[in-house]
């Protein structure tokens, strides 16, 4: 499969997820609003989600694909082995992966519920002085962590099928969760003490969904892992070898969230709803794209290296920063340009007021200058995870956490939580610029010509589809302001303008060509 073709079908099926959880989001905002119980909801759903992302979704990934596709491939010296042994070899692993996974998650989510009301002391400190916030925050989390067990066991899963280029029913996943969570907005809003209940409850149930779908995929797909006892076969320890400094890595992301939300308890009610919120926002292009390159490349990578085919590699690398840029620029131009139309449409309803939505527009406007780096760290990284070097990666996360948590302590006292917004963006831009230094430094990348000619020309379109928005927003502005009905449309529409102006103006300025188009249909075929 091309990585054309990868990119589009994740993100196409990412952006359906996208969609379904702006969905989730705006009946969320006028549910439960950016006050002290979707503050409480918040805490809960970060914490599984935090360490899915350190243990699961980042360092067990990014160590077990380059491993499982090694075995697919063929080590050196296993040239006599058939592509059958050679397949079985691999299952073999990721069944001994599991077995060890399944015996941690199991600890772990075991001791964090039996401790679950020092974990909230310490993540959300400064609920501690009002005891209905703690009370709540402390048993909403106990209902939301065993999503941590499930969707653990989904990126072991996932890594199996994206390393065998079956990459829609992963991403396919995320959906799950989503009409799980409107599901339980719409039905069990009123079954408990708060919406909030239900919706802790939903968050573990769709863990349970995606996990259930992922095995049947695995088995359509005939990989059916069995589970066995937990044993550390030599592959088993070199794969903890390369987890450990990817966790370190993930650790250093995960302590700067950790200390964003520790933050944002100290601020006034409401803080960390605004963040939650922009952040789903700023996620959109981050998850349709970012998420789709990096889930896309490191397979793709990984094999190409094994192969010993550095050309290869070096040109995957290209056209993924190619493609991360043509889309990531506009949406953050468009991000930048009207953060407070976005907000007031899609959540100002109910219990979200325009006060809320003047603070979470002005967050999401910090979070969006740091998007194209997000997306560019999603491209980087895999160079590094394909090579089985994981430790070049974790020192620049340690210099770029040190520099977030100096600006965190900088900037909240004269921008509140709009200050940790951007020095989460900053801190990004310099982890995406020293992660491609010393891939330039190591020979590993190296700007082509196409690359070259087409970045400067995809800045000029983005700069001209953001005076179209601009400008149609201001001629819109009674629409926008208007009842639902006419500002959803109106918001359709500021799309629309902002989707074709980039188009025509690729087009005219050679940012996008007639056979780029071509390419991508007969590759998408």
């Amino acid at each position: 499969m091309s990585l054309i073709r990868a990119v589009s079908t994740v993100g196409g099926l990412t952006m359906v997820s996208r969609v379904l959880g702006f969905v989730r989001d705006i009946l969320m905002a006028a549910v439960l609003g950016a006050g002290w119980i979707a503050d409480c909801f918040v805490i809960a759903f970060k914490l599984p989600n935090l360490m899915r992302r350190l243990f699961a979704e980042g360092a067990f990934s990014a160590a077990f694909v380059p491993i499982f596709s090694e075995l697919l491939e063929g080590k050196e010296g296993d040239a006599a082995r058939t592509p059958l042994e050679r397949r079985a070899a691999a299952i073999a692993f990721a069944e001994e992966a599991l077995a060890m996974l399944v015996a941690a998650l199991v600890i772990v989510v075991s001791l964090c519920q039996i401790f679950m009301p020092w974990v909230i002391y310490v993540l959300g400190y400064g609920f501690v002085g009002d005891p209905k916030k703690y009370d709540l925050a402390v048993l909403l989390t106990r209902l939301t962590f065993p999503y941590l067990l499930f969707i653990s066991l989904v990126s072991l899963m996932g890594g199996v099928l994206n390393s065998l280029h079956r990459f829609a029913a992963v991403a396919f996943t995320p959906v799950l969760l989503n009409v799980t969570l409107i599901g339980a907005l719409l039905w069990l809003k009123d079954a408990f003490a708060t919406p909030a209940h239900g919706l802790a409850i939903g968050v573990s149930v769709s863990g349970a969904a995606q996990l259930l779908w992922l095995l049947e995929s695995c088995r359509r797909e005939g990989v059916s892992l069995r589970l066995r006892l937990p044993r550390l076969t030599e592959e088993v320890r070199r794969l903890f070898r390369l987890m450990l400094p990817v966790a370190l890595g993930a650790g250093a992301y995960q302590i700067s969230l950790f200390v964003d939300t520790f933050l944002a308890s100290f601020l006034k009610d409401g803080s960390i709803a605004f963040l939650y919120y922009a952040d789903r926002i700023n996620q959109l292009p981050l998850g349709v794209i970012g998420i789709a390159i990096g889930t896309a490349l490191l397979p793709k990578l990984s094999r190409i290296v094994a192969a010993g085919d550095d050309a290869s590699a070096l040109a995957s690398q290209n056209r993924a920063i190619e493609i991360a840029m043509f889309v990531t620029l506009p949406a953050a131009a468009a991000l930048l340009a009207v953060p407070d139309t976005l907000i007031r449409v899609l959540f100002e309803r109910g219990e979200f007021t325009p006060e809320m939505t003047a603070a979470t527009a002005d967050a999401l406007a910090a979070f969006a200058v740091g998007l194209p780096a997000f997306v560019l760290i999603k491209v980087f990284a895999p160079a590094y995870f394909a090579r089985k070097d994981t430790t070049t990666p974790v020192r620049i996360a340690m210099i770029a956490l040190a520099v977030n948590l100096a600006l965190n302590l900088i900037l909240m006292f004269p921008f509140a939580h709009v200050g940790l917004a951007l020095a989460t963006s900053i801190s990004a831009w310099l982890n995406a610029g020293l992660l491609l230094r010393g891939l330039v430094r190591r020979g590993l990348m190296a700007a082509d010509r196409r690359l070259k000619v087409r970045l400067p020309k995809i800045a000029v379109a983005t700069a001209v589809m953001a005076i179209a928005v601009i400008f149609t927003e201001r001629a819109s502005d009674a629409y926008l302001h208007g009842p639902l009905l006419s500002s959803s449309a109106a918001l359709l529409a500021l799309v629309g303008v902002g989707i074709v102006s980039y188009g025509l103006s690729a087009f005219l300025f050679g940012a996008l060509t007639r056979g780029d188009v071509e390419l991508m249909r007969r590759r998408s075929a």
